[in-house]
């Protein structure tokens, strides 16, 4: 069925460039790609991608944070061994 309604929707020059651009690329009329692209919007879908990133990032940040927790714990008995040894090096020259 051919579309018979009228939106009027205002644009600055640079969105309209653009959707007539994309529209062209895709071989399709403007008012078409515009109608295309408002039917496939779905605003809660966009919701749950979202959620689902946000999942993602605190998963990274955790394993980074374990991660970094364990580089710091094997930096830490680095450092006490070099310590000991230094020790016991400066105990051996005085004795």
């Amino acid at each position: 069925m051919g579309a018979t309604e009228r939106i009027p929707v205002l644009l600055t020059r640079e969105q309209k460039a653009r959707l007539v651009k994309r529209a062209k690329a895709v071989n399709l009329t403007m008012g078409e790609y515009v109608r295309r692209a408002a039917e496939a919007y779905d605003p809660e879908a966009d919701n749950k991608a979202l959620e689902g990133l946000i999942q993602r990032v605190r998963e990274s940040a955790e394993q980074a944070e374990r991660a970094m927790d364990e580089a710091l714990a094997s930096v830490s008995k680095s450092q006490k061994r070099v310590a000991d040894m230094e020790a016991a090096h400066s105990a051996r020259k005085a004795a």
